[in-house]
């Protein structure tokens, strides 16, 4: 049918030009994410990007240390957190990503199994730093009821990957984002803690100081980083059911 032969072209002319796009992409892309995902998660999945891509070059800065969009050499940033009162640009990438108390059985075979959030005042907490902001009031909630416990340890660090790492060694709690700590809870290298808790959200955009500065390209890689952040939840919520914030 004429009819029918007009839309099979149509899609057939959009699907041209969707590869037109992604082989013609000539760009220099500067990128900043956080250390942990980072380190085992995002520069693999770059790869990947890079594979795609093979006209795309990739400046790399990974640090938790806060990046300003507006003055360093950074397009943009993979960031844990809520921009909607920043000013800045975000696109989601797993906007119900969470934190999960956790933390090695070896630890908790030696200093017993936190029941309840306040249970953690006893407890050697993994603290994190990020700028000037200590991240020591760990948030949860449980039928309507908040609970904000001021947590103590002899661990601080400004690099997320080092807390992940003393979690797994036994030096103490750790309060991690999901997808940091995913794959070491499914391998049963890490134990989630007040499960019946809900935690704080950890959601991951996409940033950049100016919607101008969302290319094709960039586009195409926060799909790529969605995509390949939902195959890592799927590949863990098989031993792990993690539930995203609603």
């Amino acid at each position: 049918m004429p009819a029918a032969r007009c839309a099979l072209a149509g899609l057939s002319d959009a699907l041209d030009d969707i590869a037109q796009l992604r082989s013609s992409l000539r760009e220099e892309l500067r990128v900043s994410m956080p250390s942990d995902l980072g380190r085992n998660h995002l520069l693999a999945w770059l790869d990947s990007f890079l594979l795609q891509h093979p006209d795309v070059t990739l400046r790399t800065h990974v640090s938790d240390r806060p990046v300003d969009l507006y003055q360093q050499p950074v397009d943009i940033a993979i960031r844990y957190t809520d921009m909607a009162d920043s000013g800045l640009v975000a696109l989601p990438i797993l906007a119900g990503n969470r934190r999960v108390l956790c933390a090695a059985p070896n630890y908790l075979a030696r200093h017993g199994v936190p029941a309840v959030p306040g249970d953690l005042s006893r407890h050697n907490c993994l603290r994190f730093r990020l700028g000037n902001a200590l991240h020591e009031h760990w948030r949860f909630s449980l039928e309507g009821q908040e609970v904000v416990v001021t947590v103590n340890g002899n661990r601080i660090a400004d690099d997320g990957d080092a807390v992940h790492r003393w979690a797994l060694a036994g030096h103490g709690i750790a309060y991690k984002s999901a997808l940091d700590v995913g794959k070491s809870i499914a391998a049963g290298l890490l134990v989630p803690l007040c499960t019946e808790w809900t935690t704080e959200a950890a959601p991951l955009s996409l940033v950049c100081a100016d919607r101008r500065q969302l290319s094709p390209l960039v586009v195409l890689l926060r799909d790529h980083l969605r995509l390949c952040c939902e195959n890592l939840v799927d590949g863990f919520k098989a031993t792990w059911p993690f539930t995203p914030v609603p």
